[in-house]
């Protein structure tokens, strides 16, 4: 189940956390983004011990949306000792998204 914390910085997120971190990078007003949402609980229910999933509201932290170059929503990029690794645009059905993440975590 997700649970809500607060960081003090993103790179503090990144950095603290021993498992790999997938970034939702999201809006409330985006469509897919919504679907996207119930997919991410799919995949954190099979990978919760591998992977730890956030979600970031680009409108909220336009910053830290411009500094990853997100354009498109939603927009996933995983993070791997606090560094990006991966990047998907767009809804990604579980499975195959599952598939793509395996390879990193």
């Amino acid at each position: 189940m997700a649970t809500k914390q607060e960081f003090t910085s993103f790179a503090d997120l990144l950095s603290q956390s021993e498992l790999p971190v997938l970034v939702d990078f999201y809006a409330e007003w985006c469509g897919p983004c919504k679907m996207m949402a119930t997919i991410l609980e799919q995949v954190n229910d099979e990978l919760s011990d591998r992977l730890r999933i956030v979600k970031i509201n680009s409108e909220k932290y336009p910053e830290l949306a411009s500094q990853y170059d997100i354009y498109a929503l939603p927009t996933l990029i995983l993070f791997k000792n606090a560094e990006p690794v991966e990047r998907i645009e767009g809804v990604v059905q579980p499975k195959q998204l599952i598939q793509r993440l395996q390879s990193f975590i």
